[in-house]
């Protein structure tokens, strides 16, 4: 049984940063393409950011391209997202993905259960 638990929201100032982690059991990690996304109430679900299963392909949002850093750490089956610079309109609850191709649309195969990310202005 796969599973994607996803940790490190909450609430934080315009500014500040924060890193989201999400670990994975149940499949071969290191063989996936990891994805972040994130939806806002009222908004429909978007994409954030992407590594490949490779590790040495990403691909941001623009809405987030030079704040925030996707990683993949295969030894711990882990994959993070550094969050800088946060404004209000990152607000969102954020969600990992796992699929054995990465890309920008919501059909990975795979979802964890979302963090709560609030920054405040």
């Amino acid at each position: 049984q796969v599973q994607l638990v996803e940790s490190g929201g909450g609430l934080v100032q315009a500014g500040g940063s924060l890193r989201l982690s999400c670990v994975a059991s149940g499949l071969t990690f290191s063989s996936y393409a990891m994805g972040w996304f994130r939806q806002a109430p009222g908004k429909e679900r978007e994409f954030v950011a992407v590594v490949a299963w490779g590790d040495r392909f990403t691909y941001y949002a623009d809405s987030v391209k030079g704040r925030f850093t996707i990683s993949k750490n295969n030894a711990k089956n882990t994959v993070y997202l550094q969050m800088n610079s946060l404004k209000p309109e990152d607000t969102a609850v954020y969600y990992c993905a796992a699929d054995t191709t990465g890309r920008t649309t919501t059909n990975y195969k795979y979802w964890g259960q979302g963090t709560q990310v609030t920054v405040s202005s």
